[in-house]
């Protein structure tokens, strides 16, 4: 399982790489593998404000339906639209070229989850 120590990581699978006053959002490896082929990503438009723990968007696969929550409040910049024609580049690289939505952050990040955390909690999902 990749889990790279430069992202913190909400408790439902998203990943966030703070970049000054934005952050850019994905889902995880783990995420991704447990959602098998990914066929289709429905993700919030430019302008949109999200929260915290909040859906902005999904996710569909060969096996399942899943929605998506933002693991930080702020609006949103930019969309990855290369998703729409090729949402399987969530599943070859889910850290680079599979990022979902950039926001301008609206306050301090908080519950997000450094590596070490994040590989406990999947490894106690694991089991």
């Amino acid at each position: 399982m990749s889990v790279r120590k430069d992202l913190l990581y909400s408790p439902t699978h998203e990943w966030v790489r703070l970049e000054g006053e934005e952050a850019v959002v994905g889902i995880t490896h783990f995420a991704q593998d447990q959602l098998g082929d990914i066929t289709f990503v429905e993700l919030p438009r430019v302008g949109d404000v999200l929260v915290a723990g909040k859906e902005m968007g999904s996710v569909e696969s060969v096996k399942a339906a899943s929605d998506l929550f933002s693991p930080v409040s702020g609006e949103v910049v930019a969309v990855n639209e290369s998703l729409a024609d090729a949402p399987e580049k969530v599943n070859a690289s889910p850290y680079d070229e599979g990022w979902m939505v950039r926001l301008r952050i609206s306050g301090a990040p908080s519950g997000l989850l450094d590596a070490k955390a994040y590989e406990d909690l999947v490894r106690s999902e694991a089991h």
